[in-house]
């Protein structure tokens, strides 16, 4: 029986369903009665710290474990018990995994040689998902010839080349170097709209989540805190944990009355206007602070010294000692020119929506 010809694009993308999914692991719950979806051609990214689940729901869809409750349907399709050879999802993770003794053209055809497609086929697809993801050049050197960052995309066009329905990505990227992580990062959104498969990729970094997620997922022990999309999640997160684990924020002091709360001296709206009223911890974003150099300043509650200031490309950030707390500020560079460590400055703060978290609640990272 010959196969059917295979072409650059790929099949019309599916629905994702993922329903009360449950997994334990003795007396530790990975996931809790998980609900999910992903559309057609999204990708969504799971984001969240160490045992958060992320990774389990991906192992779970990928069929390499099994969930003690609920059921994953793709394209409609119940697949809660079908085998994970037979799940047809393309799968790239941290370690590259190509064969050494094979040509990256023999590595990116090895899942097409297991479904029987004649040879022609194979090179023809091969190289087509190689000139997509812009190797075909290196089409016949082998893997130890290729860089860290070319051996994943050796990896991604070998996941892609099978046509899956769905891809998994799970801390592709994590074995990379800071600048060839962004340039990839870039490459697999690039290449995941072309292409327009439903993805899941799971990463503990935030700034990839952000930069390249339909919408993202903040899980917390088992659980979606929030699932929303980049800008959303960033500049209204659903809760304190969120807030606090995307991005950075000031947690300070103040008092919740009426559905604003003070913090000193300055009176804030809040994203949830029913918070009892009470003494709270606002979180506020750096990029709320302002700063102005005061050197005649003596004290006061927005007063304060500069402690440093960190050089971060277009963007600086300055933390500043209050006396019973430090501040961080996030300025444009140009602006951040005149602070110098030392120096007296006075803070100014955004009046934009702020979340607040009980004044006993430890900060994301913090023994409770």
């Amino acid at each position: 029986m010959t196969a059917a010809p295979l072409t650059r694009t790929a099949r019309a993308a599916v629905e994702v369903r993922l329903e009360g999914l449950s997994r334990h692991y003795g007396p530790v719950v990975a996931l809790d009665h998980l609900d999910l979806t992903l559309a057609p051609g999204e990708l969504i990214a799971l984001l969240g710290p160490s045992g958060c689940g992320k990774t389990t729901t991906l192992r779970l869809l990928a069929g390499l474990e099994d969930a003690d409750t609920g059921h994953i349907t793709v394209g409609g399709r119940d697949i809660t018990h079908v085998s994970a050879a037979k799940r047809d999802m393309g799968m790239v993770f941290q370690a590259y995994s190509l064969f050494p003794h094979m040509t990256v053209r023999q590595n990116v055809a090895f899942g097409l040689r297991l479904r029987k497609v004649n040879a022609a086929q194979r090179d023809k697809r091969a190289l087509e998902m190689l000139d997509l993801v812009g190797l075909s050049v290196q089409a016949d050197r082998y893997p130890h010839q290729l860089s860290g960052g070319q051996q994943q995309r050796v990896a991604l066009a070998r996941a892609l080349a099978i046509e899956p329905q769905v891809l998994l990505l799970d801390e592709p990227l994590s074995a990379l170097d800071a600048k060839v992580r962004a340039q990839l990062r870039d490459e697999i959104r690039r290449i995941q709209l072309e292409v327009g498969i439903t993805t899941l990729f799971v990463t503990h970094d935030q700034e990839e989540a952000l930069a390249i997620a339909d919408r993202v997922g903040v899980m917390r022990d088992g659980r979606l805190e929030q699932l929303a999309p980049p800008t959303e999640v960033y500049s209204r997160p659903a809760t304190s944990f969120v807030a606090e684990f995307v991005g950075l924020s000031n947690r300070l002091d103040g008092e919740v009355k009426g559905g604003e709360v003070t913090v000193r001296g300055i009176t804030l709206p809040l994203v949830e206007r029913d918070v009892p009223d009470g003494r709270a911890v606002a979180l506020i974003r750096p990029e709320a602070v302002g700063l102005a150099s005061d050197a005649a300043a003596e004290s006061g509650p927005l007063t304060g010294t500069v402690i440093a200031v960190t050089f971060l490309g277009a963007t600086s950030r300055v933390t500043v000692d209050l006396g019973d707390t430090r501040v961080l500020a996030q300025l444009p560079t140009s602006d951040a020119t005149t602070l110098t460590a030392g120096g007296r400055v006075t803070l100014t703060i955004r009046r934009d929506p702020v979340l607040v978290s009980a004044a006993s609640e430890p900060a994301v990272g913090e023994e409770a």
